[in-house]
């Protein structure tokens, strides 16, 4: 205070008293002055440095006391991030609020004191445009934290949201499904533009009171200078009064505004998360109110009167609860690859109850894949809807409620764990783990590379071992309704029944297959049969007694090894060669040696031809 005092103070009397009336050597000794005051104020700011760290410090322990706390009460994940990071924002930036706050209050009550003392025509000038502004900063001063709160989870939202898709990038461009999660991305970059707007509308604001507060009582002060000089003020009190404003109360008021507008709602964000206090005040009370108007919970089934158990009140009649929606669901769904494109799927209607197991079948680009990257929500019906028990294909729970396995199986480079652990929230116990191994028939493959923790290498595995890996991945999934999509392709007969049985008898579990081999037709429950108008849907005896289609389909399959589609099919690469197949065009056979092919008819002698 005594600093900013002494700055125009000591300046309007070098002028008037020194250098304008002849007498240099008092000019120079009222400078001095100034300069005087300048040291005593930085020793000052020193002390001050002590006391604040005093008021800070005891605010850190009891935060790091309340995280370590909660760490050890709650196995919060979260509380080595809390006590490393997030407590020495808060402490940072409450000290920093603390020397703002005081800086403004000092600096303002030493420049007031000062155009007083000068001449208090300048006090009528000066304050009441700072008075303006710093109450208009003070109104917006809530408004604005909201937004930059706001800003700041819609940032976190998307960061977080972004490091779950780029190290799935491979997957989303192998699947096609860039345009959803595009989509899904679309709406927390549009969330946190919103947030931006509003932000920045409201800092427009801040910016205003800033100027209002700190700028216009400089032009004041030039545009009444006329006025004041006519009314007795000196030339020098008028230059130390636009010291005072220029060198003192603006760059003041700056430092309040942005450090208040900026570090106050940061500040307000880490204390919330350190002391689990989520939400604002008065949230769940709104959310209560909500939740009693509308649909009820799926789980409390509605009724008109709530009465004891077993005794209904007479003259009322409880509301049956209504039955569990199919764990999937497609509704007059078509589908075709392109606007002038011939569909794909026309007009199909498919429920698959909880706990089901179906079988699809049909030769190539009828479209099974097409079916089971819908239900996925990977792709989007032209007309229709697909439902995963009861929630549009594309939400965020019928995501949850699903896995697919696609024919391509991913695995990465790490351990073994951490490969089977990818679809679940944290570490699968090692106890379940090695019983999904065994269920699906990964435990001799387990064994020879060391167990979960042993290092995979990808490349060093075949495509059959990646397969597994994925199936016992998805096997792990909390999520219900598994599509298997062509996901045995590379698994010899018994590998593929003993993975499709573990699916089908998972407790809950909703199994959908597009189907490689007849055997996984007549393991399933139902079958639906997929050759363009001819669709058909039953049991296997049921199928062959009625469905033309079906029965030529199962007519070219080998009971023990042949595939269910047509060679020829899109990825050009048979698993298992036959002979006299339809469609049999020298392919390539997946499991003879590099540079084998097959003449039709003729898979006998196992020979390599010219060395092609």
């Amino acid at each position: 205070m005594g600093q900013t005092f002494l700055l125009g103070y000591a300046l309007a009397r070098a002028l008037d008293e020194g250098f304008l009336a002849g007498r240099r050597g008092t000019g120079l000794g009222w400078l001095a002055v100034a300069g005087a005051g300048v040291v005593v104020g930085a020793y000052g700011t020193g002390r001050v440095y002590g006391a604040v760290a005093a008021l800070v410090e005891p605010l850190r322990d009891r935060l790091v006391e309340r995280v370590v706390a909660r760490g050890v009460r709650e196995a919060d994940d979260g509380a080595l991030s809390g006590l490393t990071q997030q407590v020495e924002i808060a402490r940072d930036t409450f000290a920093g609020l603390v020397m703002v706050s005081r800086s403004f209050v000092f600096t303002a009550a030493g420049a007031l004191v000062g155009l007083f003392s000068l001449a208090p025509p300048l006090l009528l000038v000066v304050l009441p445009p700072l008075a303006v502004g710093v109450a208009l900063f003070a109104v917006t001063l809530r408004p604005l934290a909201r937004r930059q709160e706001a800003y700041l989870v819609a940032d976190e939202a998307l960061a977080a949201r972004l490091g779950a898709v780029c190290p799935g990038l491979r997957d989303i461009t192998a699947t096609g499904a860039e345009d959803v999660i595009g989509a899904d991305l679309a709406v927390y970059v549009e969330a946190e533009e919103r947030a931006a707007r509003a932000l920045a509308r409201w800092s427009v604001v801040r910016v205003a009171s800033l100027a209002v507060g700190g700028q216009f009582p400089a032009v004041l002060l030039l545009a009444t200078a006329p006025w004041l000089l006519a009314h007795g003020v000196t030339a020098g009190a008028l230059v130390g009064a636009l010291a005072y404003v220029t060198q003192s109360l603006l760059p003041a008021l700056r430092n309040l505004v942005h450090g208040l507008g900026t570090g106050g709602s940061r500040l307000a964000v880490v204390l919330r998360r350190l002391t689990g206090a989520e939400g604002q005040p008065g949230e769940a009370e709104e959310a209560d109110g909500q939740a009693g108007q509308g649909t009820p919970a799926p789980d409390r089934p509605a009724s008109r009167t709530v009465t004891s158990p077993g005794r209904p009140a007479s003259g009322t009649v409880p509301t049956p609860p209504s039955p569990p929606p199919p764990a999937l669901r497609l509704s007059g769904v078509t589908f075709a690859h392109g606007p002038h494109a011939e569909p794909v799927l026309q007009g199909l209607d498919l429920d698959l109850p909880d706990g089901g197991h179906l079988a699809v079948v049909g030769p190539s680009g009828t479209g099974k894949s097409t079916l089971t990257l819908l239900a996925a929500g990977l792709l989007r019906p032209g007309s229709g809807t697909v439902t995963v028990y009861g929630d549009p294909a594309g939400a965020r729970a019928a995501a949850a409620r699903r896995v697919l396995i696609p024919q391509e199986a991913y695995v990465h480079t790490g351990t073994l764990a951490e490969n089977l652990s990818l679809l679940r929230p944290g570490p699968v116990p090692r106890r379940e783990l090695l019983a999904a191994a065994e269920a699906v028939g990964l435990t001799p493959l387990l064994e020879r590379l060391g167990g979960p923790e042993a290092v995979v290498d990808p490349a060093a595995l075949s495509a059959g071992e990646r397969q597994l890996i994925a199936l016992t991945r998805a096997y792990l999934s909390y999520a219900p309704l598994a599509l298997l999509d062509e996901a045995t392709c590379h698994l010899d007969p018994e590998a593929e029944e003993r993975a499709e049985r573990a699916f089908a008898a998972r407790p809950g579990g909703t199994l959908l297959v597009v189907a490689h081999r007849i055997t996984s037709a007549r393991r399933a429950q139902r079958v639906l049969v997929m050759d363009g108008p001819c669709t058909a849907y039953g049991g296997h005896e049921e199928l062959l007694d009625r469905s033309p289609g079906y029965r030529e389909l199962v007519g070219h399959w080998d009971p023990a090894s042949q595939p269910a589609l047509a060679l020829g099919d899109t990825d050009g690469v048979d698993a298992v060669a036959g002979a006299g197949l339809a469609g049999d065009g020298r392919h390539v056979v997946a499991h003879g040696p590099v540079g084998q092919v097959q003449r039709p008819r003729d898979l006998g002698d196992g020979g390599a031809l010219g060395g092609e």
